[in-house]
């Protein structure tokens, strides 16, 4: 299977370069709206017709999509027209995938810290529920009734090791998530679980996704694969009829290619567990960053450019606020940059060093160190690509910056790689950019003298 794959697919840079132009033209990018995200939406078609067609010869594959990742209702509501079920992790996810349409049943609560009140809701509901402890199950046990239609797993945790990114790894000794298989006693205490609770009829595990390897990747879903064995021998029936092999694909963030793809990935669980694919079981997943990542990126205009030190910095208005583990972990997390005029498009010209640095008010507010781009003024714009996952859906509110506005884009046409001919761009609302009125409400200011009474009262 290819690991790498060819157009068409997420967007090449002359769809982003299309989508900057008619974006800055149409005032979407600009002074009054220094910085927005963009959704391709014909990219993340393309996507899911791709995880679908890597696991189409498994009968009864559920493919959910981890909110977490784009937690936005309209890009939520375009997955579930794909075809996609919706994986959450909290009260305020579950709520964003009712919202955007997903069915109970075609919705996946996993979370390690779930209440008595989630459980309840989603028991009621009918959404599936992976418990991610043992105490859990007995908490389940104890809120269930009969007539729940939810389906009810556990997670394990196959403690098969850590991928490059250690905080992105999941399936380590130490991990906070899921029973840990290779613990003394843990397997055991597993199987009785099962023998005690006819309902448990699923195991969900989790690798780990942005550094993790195919083979450690399958690796665990071939440890969990085994336990299911292990299980429906040990009590003599098909008690376990559902495998969640979560998502977690790794995304490449040096260029426009999708590596590895999801066909490799399906080639690599075929070949590390032969028996995954025969139909014996109901197979999960769920993905995220590889579905949304290279369909969206980032657009700010470059506010002022100044030089330190010999090195030049271009400030702009997209920094820690919605890159937030770029500019924390920037090797872990390196973006690709692009240079663009006032009119949007692609800058030419003889490369120069510089800083891409953003509006937070502190030191390490850097996206970009010392990268080569034709040099930057004030009025132009820069692109982080690849950043449709993670990135503008789910901002840090440092500085009270506001959240910026998203536009999902179609693009129809053969225009070169400026995007400047033979193209045409449409945009949609994604999410409003936030308002200083939302700012002040959700920092308390409808109780802004609720303090003051508190205490005793100085003398006026």
């Amino acid at each position: 299977m290819p690991l790498t794959s060819p157009a068409p697919g997420p967007p090449s840079s002359a769809r982003v370069a299309a989508a900057v132009r008619h974006a800055v033209g149409a005032g979407l990018l600009g002074e009054s709206r220094p910085v927005a995200g963009f959704i391709d939406t014909d990219g993340v078609r393309d996507s899911v017709r791709a995880l679908q067609d890597a696991f189409a010869g498994a009968p009864g594959v559920l493919h959910t999509f981890a909110a977490k990742a784009a937690s936005l209702v309209p890009v939520l509501r375009l997955l579930a027209d794909c075809g996609m079920g919706c994986e959450v992790a909290s009260p305020g996810e579950l709520r964003l995938a009712l919202d955007a349409g997903f069915s109970p049943s075609a919705i996946v609560l996993d979370s390690p810290a779930k209440t008595r009140d989630e459980i309840r809701q989603a028991l009621a509901l009918g959404v599936a529920l992976n418990a991610d402890s043992l105490d859990e199950v007995r908490r389940i046990a104890s809120l269930r009734s009969s007539s729940s239609a939810s389906v009810i797993g556990m997670r394990v945790n196959p403690q098969v090791g850590s991928g490059a990114i250690g905080a992105m790894s999941t399936a380590t000794a130490t991990s906070k998530f899921g029973v840990a298989l290779l613990d003394p006693g843990a397997r055991e205490r597993v199987v009785q679980a099962f023998a005690e609770h006819s309902w448990l009829t699923q195991l969900h595990a989790h690798v780990g996704s942005q550094g993790c390897s195919l083979e450690l990747i399958a690796a665990g879903v071939a440890e969990m694969y085994q336990l299911a064995e292990e299980i429906n021998k040990t009590l003599g029936t098909r008690q376990v009829t559902g495998i969640d092999i979560g998502g977690g694909l790794p995304v490449n963030f040096d260029d426009d290619s999708v590596r590895p793809t999801f066909a490799a990935h399906a080639a690599a669980l075929r070949a590390a567990v032969p028996g995954l694919f025969d139909g014996r079981y109901r197979l999960i997943t769920e993905f995220g960053r590889s579905l949304l990542a290279k369909n969206g990126f980032i657009g700010a205009l470059v506010e002022y450019t100044k030089d330190a030190g010999g090195r030049r910095i271009a400030l702009t208005h997209a920094g820690a606020q919605i890159a937030t583990r770029t500019v924390f972990m920037p090797d872990a997390w390196p973006l690709r940059v692009g240079a663009f005029d006032a009119e949007g498009r692609p800058k030419e010209g003889p490369p120069l060093v510089q800083d891409i640095a953003g509006p937070c008010c502190f030191a390490g507010d850097v996206v970009a160190h010392a990268r080569e781009l034709p040099e930057l003024r004030e009025g132009d714009f820069v692109v982080l690509y690849d950043t449709g996952a993670y990135y503008f859906s789910t901002p840090w509110s440092y500085n009270s910056l506001p959240r910026p506005a998203v536009y999902g884009f179609s693009t129809v046409g053969d225009g070169g790689d400026d995007g400047s001919d033979g193209d045409t761009v449409r945009f949609a609302p994604v999410r409003d950019a936030q308002s200083l009125d939302s700012i002040a409400e959700e920092s308390g200011a409808g109780h802004a003298d609720s303090l003051l009474g508190l205490g005793p009262r100085r003398d006026r």
